[in-house]
């Protein structure tokens, strides 16, 4: 199991309930359409947390590539106007992204971190 956080760029808390429900929406698709065990997504307003579960064909890197850049072009699509107020520069995320593996930890363990 895989633990990421990602952040919008600027750290623009542009995630409230509307945005929230459509990025979750999109990931949701994302990880039907590519074969990605979503357990657990959270987004709260300005980053999200995700687990998922073994990705023997993908590596972590190659699974936050998909979700950033599909998930950009779908909500910067969906809300054009946003990109324009916060997102002058055309990009939605920063380049980085935290990822650690869960290993054995219960699951309590990881929400008393998150």
């Amino acid at each position: 199991m895989y633990y990421f956080v990602w952040v919008p760029k600027y750290r623009h808390k542009i995630f409230n309930e509307l945005y929230r429900a459509t990025m979750k929406a999109i990931i949701l698709k994302v990880g039907y359409d590519y074969d990605i065990d979503l357990v657990e997504l959270e987004i709260p307003e300005d980053h999200i947390h995700m687990v998922i579960k073994g990705i023997p064909k993908q590596s972590p890197s190659d699974v936050m590539q998909i979700i950033k850049s599909i998930t950009s072009r779908e909500f910067f699509r969906i809300y054009p106007e946003v990109r324009k107020t916060y997102f002058w520069g055309g990009k939605l995320w920063t380049q980085s992204y935290f990822v650690e593996t869960i290993g054995n930890a219960t699951e309590e363990v990881i929400r008393k971190y998150a």
